[in-house]
């Protein structure tokens, strides 16, 4: 399929997804919200973005649609929108880029000079990042004002705008830019750098050949200076995704690194330990000085070293260091092939970084747990609703585009029965998952950080549970939370808050979650495919009370990043509830067969796996346990919280209940120490 080709493909299904989005969801937003929230979603996966926040907001000569700020406060994005909606795709011209351009940067002047705020919407998310413009005058430093577009434009660039100390950058992203990246199987764009010509200078190194190998090793040593310009150019697109995530996760400035490159820069090289990248190939020339130097490398990605090199930045920026004295040892690994590019990127990423404290969650790919929701997503039928005989499927995206990929291979017929046993409403993503499992555990503050942000808190978790098991089971109950969260979303539409739904969506169903003790039936709930009448009416009025909550924070704060704080959950939770359990009916609260003191937890409850232990581990009857606590009391064996736990799982076995996961673990070492120690089990 040729450029051209696949840019059309890619707005039809985009314009597709749209209209699925707003003729499913009840959604009051418009069309150009939906395309911002997509560009978003697309960047973000790119490296481009850390996320955004939606805030829709047009009047006359003003426009912004949206922003983002990281861990920065000196730094922002903004983000605006023009749609033609034509497929075809409309060509946009330079005149009508800068006209739309400037729209937001007049929002910003005036946000920023005349206290714009007052006259936006109150209690809303633009009147949120007005108020942040304005708090933040005399510290933004730099600006990025991003245009997204489904037209097609000519090759244009537009200045930097610099005010004493703020830089202002325009970056214009296309429908073709975007298809480029999507398509390009590296999902972002390449980077090529020409050191001669954006530097003058090539970077010394050592080349090792190795006949054995299908890949090169270059040795380097980059000045300081060099990889700050890099970060400042690319950001966080020079940096492989896992590394990205790494940096995202837990900030960009080390402050040893940075108290070397204030105090002694000439002790860099010594101190640091370096970075390792990959690229997919490069450029020598001899030096005159002797030995060679990189003119050149194309798809270069930092592996290891994301936080020297973005220190390196942002020490030069915030600190005025000179980084003239500072150099870094590099290692080079140039694999020209992009089959296995793709392949060993990650592998070099994790194996370079196994060194440091970069959480397994941060390789997050191909884990087993997504892989197996993936499977049980293609093969588990989802009953019919009520008045139909078509069985469906809740089509899971492991990787992003997995749905419309597997569509196009398709004959038409084919396409039109794919998508009536895949409806598109009924496809999610591993950001999706993340949001239904927070959401259903009461972290809704998490939840409220952004997509990204919530996710890389799951993976977290799903990394230091371990091995956990996806089963069908497993597999149902999250398709009802999945149903749960897009029905919340239609309810809270309907009512017509007038922004912050995402917000109001988290903390409604981590409220019902808590009121509830995780007991809702989440099997009625995948049966029906639905929810039921009185809990749908119970949803709708306790969203009345988290929208009053959310949007009247202490003190006038910031209701966007109130939001985003522990405390808000907290206070919620000592409100008045305004639903009872007595008002929802009970086969709504209470399954058959669920044991009320063991709530559905995701992935914090057990697995199949775990069962089994469970099982095991209450085939001892109470009373030995009783006798194992007593006799290592008596003899002075096994560890004091080791004999509590044996009294404990006898406890709950007297009473019919069963330990927790954890209690089982831990109660099927004691038995297998205390066969050792001689005692009868």
């Amino acid at each position: 399929m040729n450029s051209k080709n696949s840019t059309e493909e890619l707005l039809l299904t985009i314009n597709r997804e749209i209209e699925d989005i707003l003729a499913h969801s009840g959604d009051e937003t418009s069309w150009e919200d939906q395309f911002a929230e997509l560009m978003i979603e697309h960047l973000t996966e790119a490296g481009e973005l850390d996320d955004g926040e939606l805030c829709e907001f047009k009047r006359r000569e003003v426009k912004v649609n949206g922003y983002s700020y990281g861990n920065d406060v000196d730094s922002i994005d903004l983000f605006t929108v023009f749609c033609s909606r034509n497929v075809p795709s409309a060509s946009i011209s330079r005149n009508q880029i800068q006209n739309e351009l400037d729209k937001t940067l007049n929002f910003l002047g005036k946000c920023m000079t005349e206290g714009y705020f007052n006259l936006v919407p109150e209690a809303s998310p633009v009147m949120d990042l007005a108020l942040l413009l304005h708090e933040r005058r005399n510290k933004l430093q730099e600006v990025r004002i991003f245009l997204f577009t489904d037209c097609r434009s000519k090759p244009v660039s537009f200045k930097e705008i610099e005010k004493e100390s703020l830089k202002i950058s325009f970056h214009i992203w296309d429908i073709q830019r975007l298809s480029q990246v999507i398509n390009s199987g590296n999902k972002r764009e390449t980077i090529e750098i020409d050191f001669k010509k954006e530097f003058g200078t090539a970077v010394p190194c050592l080349e090792i050949n190795d006949a054995n190998t299908d890949y090169k090793t270059i040795l380097a040593v980059f000045p300081g200076e060099i990889l700050a310009d890099l970060y400042e150019k690319y950001n966080a697109r020079l940096l492989e995704r896992n590394v990205r995530a790494f940096l995202q996760a837990r900030g960009k400035v080390n402050k040893g690194i940075r108290a070397t490159l204030n105090a002694e820069p000439g002790m860099f090289l010594a101190y640091n330990n370096g970075i390792t990248g990959t690229a997919e190939s490069i450029a020598l020339e001899n030096l005159e000085s002797g030995g060679k130097g990189i003119t050149y490398l194309k798809d270069f990605q930092i592996v290891n070293g994301g936080q020297t090199t973005a220190s390196l930045y942002y020490t030069r920026k915030k600190d005025k260091a000179d980084l003239s004295a500072a150099f870094i040892q590099a290692k080079l690994c140039i694999i020209n092939d992009q089959i296995r590019l793709d392949k060993v990127v990650p592998l070099v990423s994790r194996y370079s970084n196994s060194q440091n404290k970069v959480n397994e969650a941060d390789f997050y790919s191909n884990d087993p747990f997504h892989i197996e929701v993936e499977e049980l997503s293609r093969t588990v039928w989802a009953p019919a609703q009520s008045g139909s005989n078509q069985l469906t499927h809740w089509f899971y995206e492991r990787s992003r585009g997995q749905y419309n990929d597997e569509k196009s291979k398709l004959t038409p017929a084919q396409r039109r029965n794919f998508s009536r046993e895949n409806p598109s409403q009924k496809r999610f993503a591993k950001t999706d998952l993340a949001k239904y499992e927070n959401t259903w555990i009461q972290v809704p503050w998490i939840v409220s950080l952004g997509a990204q942000k919530n996710f890389r808190d799951f993976a977290a978790r799903l990394s230091e549970r371990k091995g956990f098991k996806a089963s069908q089971d497993y597999y149902q109950r999250l398709v009802a939370k999945a149903i749960l969260f897009k029905e919340t979303e239609k309810i809270i539409s309907r009512q017509k808050y007038g922004g912050y739904r995402a917000q109001i969506v988290a903390y409604s169903l981590s409220w019902l979650s808590f009121i509830s003790y995780q007991r809702i039936d989440l099997d009625k709930i995948w049966k029906n495919q639905c929810l039921s009448e009185d809990l749908t009416e119970a949803i709708r009025k306790i969203s009345a009370t988290v929208h009053e909550h959310i949007t009247n924070p202490p003190g006038g704060r910031n209701i966007t990043e109130w939001c985003k704080k522990k405390e808000c959950w907290e206070n919620l939770k000592d409100l008045d509830m305004p639903v009872k359990l007595s008002e929802i009916s009970l086969d709504q609260i209470t399954a058959k067969g669920f044991r009320p003191s063991s709530p559905e937890k995701g992935i914090d409850g057990p697995d199949e796996n775990d069962e089994k232990l469970i099982l095991e581990v209450m085939q001892t009857p109470s009373e030995k346990w009783f006798e194992i606590a007593q006799w290592a009391k008596e003899t002075d064996n096994l560890q004091t919280w080791q004999r509590s736990i044996s009294y404990s799982i006898g406890k709950l076995i007297a009473r019919g209940k069963s330990p927790s996961r954890k209690q089982a673990f831990q109660g099927k070492k004691i038995i297998d120490e205390v066969k050792e120690l001689g005692f009868p089990v």
